[in-house]
């Protein structure tokens, strides 16, 4: 026969045994809130509607509440006969299909003395009372049959020149649930233009190509088409060049065209000084100029606002007078803003006269001299900032280059 051995010390047994942990405390909250709507009801004529009957009413526009249609009714000789047409009545009525719709309701008479004595009948004032009211189906209606003893009302401030006025406000009531969230997904960034980038870079599946100042640029019609309503009529428009085995680009350089193409497959602006091959600010600006008149050309409009804000961000003296000519140019109508205000402060007005630029915008914009003097009468001594980075008293850099003045052209 087996044995059975007793545990040695039960209480170290025990002791060793692990209490279970709390359950895990979980909340929610239920919010209840109004959606409010006010609606004015003008009734011409009181006096032509007398006489209509019990039970017979005038009706306002229907308004929209939370989503609900809802209208004010007036009954000239009260709703129900029992009342023997002593007193007017008024209720708010749901217009449109709904069940079980919970509101608050106000209504008030305006005295049109100008005195302010409205009467106001209030549920909102009484939702600790009562609550909300419930309209269960359309028609169903809320108000006074006895709101105001006509023989009153047509001797008061509330009825002039035959007239009277009913304000009607609604707080629809809305509800929802609010929980932890448990579980957070943060999906990615698009990288839809690294892909359409890349496809630029790989020159796969190109179909047609384009010759810019002696440079020949592959690209994809559809792409371009997509991106570019000029280019899509060039490609697949009734006048469409048959030739897409080099379509020939004039007046254009070749390193504003690759930074075109740049743009409209990475929709991002391309590395400005990259592009040039000149490692300065003014290499920056003078990209980012012929950039913008591209983008203008071929009805890129997001491309030409990021151009418009790099100008912006690069104004400088010897190259602020050649950017407002631009912007006269190609309506670009908050950077011209700029740079007039730029110009007319008086601490850079004579340097900007003495560039090149500003025989420039002369010769090609002399109408915009008649706006900068404007400006420059208007400007005082605390001109107020005009770009980020530039404001009060502050003298533009020139840049210069190698200690001499640089020619705005791309090499």
């Amino acid at each position: 026969m087996g044995t059975i051995k007793s545990c040695r010390d039960a209480s170290k047994s025990f002791s060793n045994l692990r209490s279970p942990s709390p359950p895990p405390v979980t909340s929610s909250t239920s919010r209840f809130e109004t959606v409010n709507g006010s609606h004015e009801f003008r009734i011409n004529g009181y006096s032509l509607n007398k006489g209509m009957g019990s039970g017979k009413y005038i009706a306002s526009d229907t308004f929209m509440v939370g989503g609900y249609a809802f209208a004010v009714y007036f009954y000239p000789d009260g709703k129900s006969a029992e009342d023997n047409a002593s007193y007017v009545s008024v209720f708010i009525a749901l217009a449109n299909e709904g069940t079980d719709v919970r509101a608050l309701f106000e209504l008030t008479l305006l005295d049109q003395s100008g005195k302010g004595n409205h009467k106001v009948h209030s549920h909102f004032e009484r939702r600790l009372e009562s609550g909300p009211y419930t309209l269960k189906y359309r028609g169903s209606m809320w108000g006074y049959k006895r709101y105001f003893k006509r023989t009153l009302l047509e001797t008061s401030d509330f009825l002039k020149d035959d007239c009277l006025e009913i304000r009607c406000v609604v707080g629809v009531v809305k509800s929802h649930t609010e929980g932890p969230k448990i579980y957070s997904i943060t999906p990615p960034p698009s990288d839809i233009g690294q892909h359409f980038g890349k496809l630029l870079e790989s020159e796969k599946l190109t179909d047609v190509n384009f010759e810019v100042d002696g440079e020949i640029f592959s690209a994809h019609k559809l792409v371009l088409a997509a991106r570019s309503p000029v280019f899509r009529a060039q490609l697949f428009g009734p006048l469409k060049d048959h030739n897409t085995e080099c379509i020939k680009v004039q007046d254009m350089e070749a390193p504003v065209f690759k930074g075109l193409l740049h743009f409209i497959y990475w929709d991002a602006l391309p590395d400005m000084q990259e592009m040039v091959g000149l490692n300065s600010k003014w290499a920056s600006t003078l990209m980012s100029q012929h950039l913008l008149a591209a983008a203008d050309r071929y009805a890129l409009d997001r491309l030409k606002l990021l151009c418009e804000a790099k100008l912006c961000e690069d104004v400088a003296i010897n190259t602020v007078a050649t950017t407002l000519a631009l912007a006269e140019q190609h309506h670009c109508f908050q950077l011209k803003a700029v740079c007039l205000k730029v110009i007319a402060l008086p601490e850079n007005l004579r340097a900007v006269m003495q560039s090149e630029g500003f025989e420039y915008l002369k010769e090609s914009c002399p109408s915009v001299l008649t706006e900068l003097l404007e400006y420059v009468a208007k400007v005082t001594e605390h001109a107020v900032n005009t770009c980020s980075g530039y404001g009060n008293g502050t003298v533009l850099d020139g840049n210069y280059a190698n200690g001499r003045r640089v020619r705005q052209r791309l090499y």
